[in-house]
């Protein structure tokens, strides 16, 4: 696997995010899925991969400290895609969390927590598969920067595909109006990026569209795309 990765490499650099998803159905199957917590980017590529394959796999991780706002949108994806997302839960439901790790975790060791309640669950999914399909962009977040449309994830041990990694934010709601595909109303509330209840707020006039996520804590990440990406082919 990593040998097809380090030859599509370059190849994939050049294509659009529409054909990275046509290239990840036609060659993975039905051994391909999109992880999705269903930001303004996971809409854009649910949207994206409907009108290449209409009964394409997506999962999501319900840490089960999701907004309302997120569960009404899931049901929304599934009567508008005539889809049945795939939910993974933590092995913890949160009563056990508590018992284990004491109280509101999030507030003490949220890397702790984002471990149990998201890393955790996505790696026992991803081992179900032979690729995965995510929607972050290079310019979220320093750890993204470096993202492929298509690289070896040595975390999880498998090929990650990132058809949306060069495209900015502007082309993300320019889809989304222009195809009117459904979001978040969080959105429109100052919630650029939106996870866990406890872990989210609403970004303030001129702070990092980030900011919101983990507020208080040196943390930008849940852990789930912190993966060094393959060395591009050279020759």
């Amino acid at each position: 696997m990593k040998t097809l990765v380090e030859h599509m490499q370059l190849v994939v650099e050049r294509w659009s995010a529409g054909e990275v998803v046509r290239w990840a159905f036609g060659r993975f199957g039905n051994d391909v899925a999109i992880s999705s917590a269903f930001g303004a980017e996971g809409m854009v590529l649910i949207d994206m991969a409907s009108r290449v394959r209409p009964d394409f796999r997506l999962f999501t991780v319900d840490t089960e400290f999701l907004f309302p706002e997120t569960y009404n949108l899931m049901d929304q994806i599934e009567q508008r895609y005539g889809i049945k997302i795939e939910k993974v839960y933590p092995l913890f439901s949160p009563e056990a969390q508590e018992r284990e790790c004491g109280p509101a975790l999030w507030s003490r060791d949220p890397d702790r927590c984002c471990q149990m309640r998201k890393v955790e669950p996505l790696r026992r999914k991803l081992g179900e598969l032979r690729a995965w399909i995510s929607s972050i962009r290079r310019d979220q977040t320093v750890m993204r920067a470096g993202a492929g449309k298509v690289e070896w994830d040595s975390k999880f041990g498998l090929i990650k595909i990132n058809p949306l990694a060069d495209w900015t934010s502007k082309q993300v709601w320019q889809y989304i109006h222009e195809h009117k595909v459904p979001y978040n109303p969080l959105h429109d509330r100052d919630y650029p990026s939106i996870g866990c209840t406890h872990c989210t707020r609403a970004v303030r006039p001129g702070e990092d569209p980030r900011a919101g996520r983990w507020s208080g804590f040196a943390k930008t990440e849940c852990g789930l795309h912190l993966v060094e990406p393959a060395p591009i082919a050279t020759s």
